[in-house]
């Protein structure tokens, strides 16, 4: 089973109408609910292509019951840590002229209290059927600077190898736990270790402390810099059209499956194709397996040498 850890889980809401004028009322044609943030969305893929897994994270009020809701009616399985402060919600507007306005409201303050609680209620899951911990997204306000790092010291010392899709001083404090596999992109790098390249930029990360470093590209693939093995290069060689939110998400979603299992050419391949298949949908934390069975043999996977500034 993988667990997924999303400390600032959101319900996605989106509203349909013709045109938004400011100072005016408006008549909302749709409306639509969905439970996000990015571990959630790995639960969802995972889930939609039959792997075992259960969301984690936070949840509060009336926005994170409505969360929680959908979580049930997908079928994903869950295990929140009630919060006092509403979840977080993201309002999206969609115009008929296909201009999209977005509300993003920030995340409900998260004590040291409700961060032990969810540390406690996984560790009988990383002790017993956990086979990985994927962690992502950001910190809420009020989280302890160490919370995320004693949930990964968790999973180590029970041996659940952890993926970490995070950025800036989350992913720095991560590394002091020697997560399995970091998966940051190319922006994220950059800013962490600038004018070092993918790869010198990867091993700066393995000398803080990471193991395998997964950088995405976009649509340009990824690139993995393992402790030990070649490094690959991996890319579809057709442009996928549709939203390419979900993205990394279904390429941490991907990486959990077989770490330390499963050889990296298998592992990256089948993460370009996840994240491709998701690129189809038009929301985030899904995929079809159809789209995954065409995809995957189209990947290329190349062995590289050396430093590669962009690709």
């Amino acid at each position: 089973m993988i667990v997924t850890v999303t400390p600032s889980a959101v319900l996605d809401v989106s509203y349909e109408l013709d045109r938004l004028v400011p100072g005016t009322v408006h008549r909302v044609r749709t409306v639509r609910a969905r439970a996000g943030g990015k571990g959630v969305n790995v639960s969802s893929v995972l889930m939609v292509l039959g792997y075992p897994t259960l969301a984690t994270g936070f949840a509060g009020g009336p926005p994170g019951q409505t969360l929680l809701a959908d979580l049930t009616d997908r079928g994903v399985p869950h295990l929140f840590t009630d919060i006092r402060g509403p979840s977080r919600r993201n309002i999206t507007v969609h115009q008929d002229d296909g201009l999209v306005t977005l509300f993003n409201e920030p995340s409900p303050p998260v004590s040291a209290a409700a961060w032990e609680q969810l540390r406690v209620s996984l560790e009988p899951l990383l002790a017993g059927p956990a086979t990985a911990l994927v962690l992502s997204g950001k910190m809420p306000a009020g989280s302890p600077a160490d919370a995320c790092v004693r949930i990964l010291d968790l999973a180590r010392q029970h041996g659940v190898p952890s993926v970490v899709d995070a950025a800036d001083q989350v992913l720095l404090n991560a590394l002091r736990c020697q997560p399995r596999v970091v998966k940051p992109n190319r922006a994220e790098l950059d800013r962490l270790c600038p004018g070092r390249g993918i790869v010198a930029g990867a091993r700066e990360l393995q000398r803080i402390g990471a193991q395998d470093v997964v950088v995405t590209l976009g649509p340009e693939g990824l690139v993995v810099v393992p402790v030990d093995g070649p490094m690959l290069r991996c890319y579809l060689p057709v442009h996928i059209e549709g939203d390419s939110s979900g993205c990394g998400d279904a390429v941490a979603a991907a990486l959990a499956t077989g770490i330390d299992t499963e050889p990296w050419e298998v592992l990256a391949r089948r993460a370009i194709a996840w994240s491709g298949a998701s690129v189809r949908q038009p929301v985030a934390g899904f995929v079809d397996s159809v789209d995954v069975a065409e995809l995957e043999p189209l990947v290329v996977v190349e062995a590289i040498t050396g430093e590669l500034d962009a690709a």
